[in-house]
């Protein structure tokens, strides 16, 4: 299920100041010090590295932009966007997101006091995660700094999600004939029953983050040994800032 996360942290301390690049489209140093001190921190759990999104750098410094002009934390403010919205915005297709936000005067005593907070630590370290985005900002001897965490969803055409599916549905090796239909897209779209005039003995209806695997309940009716066909389609998921796959199959005898 698609999931979001974020906490802020307050940290005041005395230290000498790391100027940024505020605005900068490459990662500063400040920047670049939190996402390679994350995956330090990834890499010592045995957890896989995430990879750099500018797109949710770029969310990360609309926000961290926000806090140091209210000079405050805030995942938030009045009349901005939420962190789904602002990803979304930044056209980052993702499941999961999460955020961490926080201000000291150096980029180490962020990462430390996050690495000893239990929240922060978590999305640091949550295993789902896939890619980061970190955003810096000096002002007035405190960098304000956001981190954008996301489970990014590949973008794939309709016909390449169905060949996907498909794929999978031959590999069971209890299909004999396996298509994508005009008649499977439509009954994608609907909530309920299914278009065209050949009425399937089952109908499978799912929204998935990645198709390496099918779900559990169509494997269940694969397993009843009743269906040798199958019609694939793939149609848009409306009404949702999170990303994902919507599938239809059409199981027939």
């Amino acid at each position: 299920m698609p999931q979001f996360r974020f906490f802020s942290l307050l940290l005041i301390i005395s230290s000498t100041a790391c100027a940024v690049r505020i605005g900068a489209q490459q990662p500063t140093v400040a920047e670049r010090f939190l996402f390679e001190a994350a995956n330090q921190e990834r890499r010592a759990a045995g957890l896989q590295t995430l990879q750099w999104n500018p797109r949710l750098a770029q969310s990360a410094r609309r926000h961290a932009q926000s806090m140091a002009e209210h000079h405050a934390l805030s995942h938030q403010f009045s009349g901005e966007d939420d962190v789904t919205s602002r990803a979304a915005t930044a056209i980052v297709h993702f499941s999961e997101i999460a955020e961490n936000v926080g201000v000291a005067p150096s980029p180490l005593e962020i990462h430390a006091a996050w690495m000893v907070s239990p929240d922060h630590r978590k999305n640091i370290l949550d295993p789902n995660l896939t890619s980061l985005g970190v955003s810096v900002v000096y002002r007035s001897g405190s960098l304000w700094a956001v981190q954008d965490f996301a489970h990014d969803v590949q973008e794939l055409s309709f016909m390449a999600q169905e060949q996907r599916v498909g794929n999978l549905l031959s590999n069971t090796g209890k299909l004999h004939n396996i298509v994508a239909t005009e008649a499977a897209r439509q009954s994608c779209t609907m909530k309920t029953g299914y278009a065209g005039d050949r009425r399937p003995w089952f109908v499978v209806r799912y929204v998935a983050s990645d198709l390496s695997r099918l779900p559990e309940q169509l494997m269940t009716r694969l397993n009843t040994g009743r269906y040798t066909q199958a019609a694939v389609g793939a149609c848009p998921l409306h009404n949702s800032s999170f990303s994902g796959y919507h599938i239809a199959v059409l199981l027939y005898p």
